[in-house]
């Protein structure tokens, strides 16, 4: 009975099987495996592992022969899970494994030979990593398309005004391509984030070994580079023990959705009818099952909600690491779920902004009339009245509310308060101030670097173009 569990412990896991007399119970096999998780990372996995072999070969570790029977049966594995042929065993607990076991039973001894002087802890490190990498390049790359669709939309609407506000009250007119403007802003700010990430975190965890390196001559140089990374990273504690890009990657992301979030709410509040400010065609709305008119803009609501997973996926990764001692620990498992799940969310609310800019109208006539609304060119008035009447900024700002307190008394804009009602309230206004007090001339009139006249709006597109495009 003791030789059958023996037995039975090697082949249940032929990686650790020798040290242990008895095969794990079923659910210690389900908590400790990964496979289903971290199978996403086979071309990761097969890239390091190629890698590893050519340079244990360059090293003399390795025969010839020997790497390239496993460089030509990693290619063959890679093959067969692209094309779904590849049988996923749970019992070999993750992609590391699963690997390694297909690639033995295709060219026999020399597939034992290739984990010399590494570890799964120096291999897994390697993989994510790499993947991590990815995720930021092709994070990049979404959030640069979803700014040519901004740019595109703001230099079409350079000119059409809407209302500015603070605190959700209109504050000053703006043109709705200065508005969309600001999210180009901000997403170029994401990608430099994910840049910055992916800088740091490119360096090579592989040939850390286990935690402590390894006695075998091996050339870290060599599989960095083959992997494209800058440099090995000059830890092997590190090396195994490192999150750090992983968290990175999360908080970049998380911040991504907080500008994503931002953008969808005011979608969401500008195709509703007390708004009417823009229009989503049907293929970005939704109906309803009981109210025959609706349309919904659930793609915006959805992407809204897209951050709350963000920062679930941030918050639960930093709670992880943050109480592990030096090096690896099984609770590490946990990072790529956690990233993966979070890099698809981020990825998909990017695509559907990107479509949904591309896809809005909007109503001029609209956003123009609630420009005009809400006395929002009294900044105007009030900087009227220092430019031309001498006036210290305070006793204009106090001058003009009082204007605008009449003009509430009258129920009529600013720009409709007759003159002597003005000139009551400050004798030196004369009747060159309304041509101040039109939306299309405090637009135009924001002509400062950074400013909302349609002049710096074109201005700013082009330039933006540059940078970022």
């Amino acid at each position: 009975m003791a030789k059958k569990s023996k037995k039975a412990a090697a082949e249940a896991n032929p990686m650790w099987g020798g040290r242990f007399g008895v095969a794990p119970d079923a659910i210690m096999q389900k908590i400790n495996a990964s496979i289903d998780v971290d199978k996403r990372l086979y071309a990761e996995d097969i890239a390091g592992s190629i890698a590893h072999a050519r340079m244990l070969a360059k090293q003399g570790i390795l025969t010839a022969n020997d790497a390239r029977r496993i460089v030509e049966g990693l290619g063959k594995v890679k093959a067969e899970i692209e094309r779904g042929a590849f049988a996923f065993r749970t019992a070999l607990e993750d992609i590391h494994m699963n690997v390694e076991s297909r690639l033995a039973e295709l060219i026999g001894e020399p597939a034992k030979r290739l984990h010399t002087a590494r570890s799964r802890n120096d291999q897994v490190a390697t993989d994510f990593r790499l993947w991590v990498r990815g995720a930021c390049d092709r994070a990049e790359a979404a959030l640069r398309e979803l700014q040519r669709a901004l740019i595109d939309k703001a230099e079409k609407h350079a000119g059409t005004i809407m209302p500015g506000f603070t605190h959700l009250q209109p504050a000053q007119p703006v043109t709705f391509g200065h508005h969309l403007m600001a999210y180009v802003e901000m997403f170029g700010r994401d990608r430099g984030r994910f840049a910055d990430a992916r800088k740091r975190m490119n360096e090579s965890p592989l040939g850390s070994a286990a935690l402590a390196g390894t006695s075998f001559p091996i050339d870290r140089h060599f599989t960095a580079q083959a992997l494209g990374f800058d440099r090995p990273m000059a830890n092997s504690l590190d090396g195994v023990s490192d999150r750090d890009f992983a968290l990175e990657f999360l908080s970049a992301a998380m911040l991504a959705s907080i500008h994503l979030s931002r953008l969808a709410e005011e979608l969401v509040i500008w195709c509703g009818p007390q708004f009417g400010f823009v229009r989503l065609s049907d293929a970005w709305t939704t109906g309803s099952s009981i109210m025959p008119q609706k349309r919904n803009p659930d793609a915006a609501e959805l992407v809204r909600a897209t951050a709350g997973r963000l920062f679930g996926a941030l918050i639960g990764l930093a709670t992880v690491m943050k109480g592990l001692p030096l090096t690896y620990s099984k609770d590490m498992q946990e990072d790529k779920a956690r990233s993966f799940a979070a890099a698809d969310a981020l990825m998909l609310a990017i695509a559907a902004a990107t479509g949904m800019i591309d896809d809005l109208s909007v109503d001029e006539a609209r956003m123009k009339a609630s420009a005009s609304a809400g006395f929002t060119t009294a900044t105007d008035l009030a900087d009227w009245l220092v430019k031309e009447l001498n006036m210290p900024f305070r006793e204009a700002h106090h001058a003009t509310g009082r204007i605008v307190r009449r003009a509430e008394e009258l129920g009529v804009d600013i720009a409709e308060v007759p003159l002597a009602d003005m000139k009551a309230i400050e004798k030196r206004i004369d009747a060159r101030v309304f041509a101040v007090l039109g939306v299309e001339n405090s637009v135009k009139s924001r002509t400062s670097f950074g400013g909302t006249a349609p002049a710096q709006v074109r201005k700013a597109a082009k330039a933006a173009r540059r940078r970022f495009l």
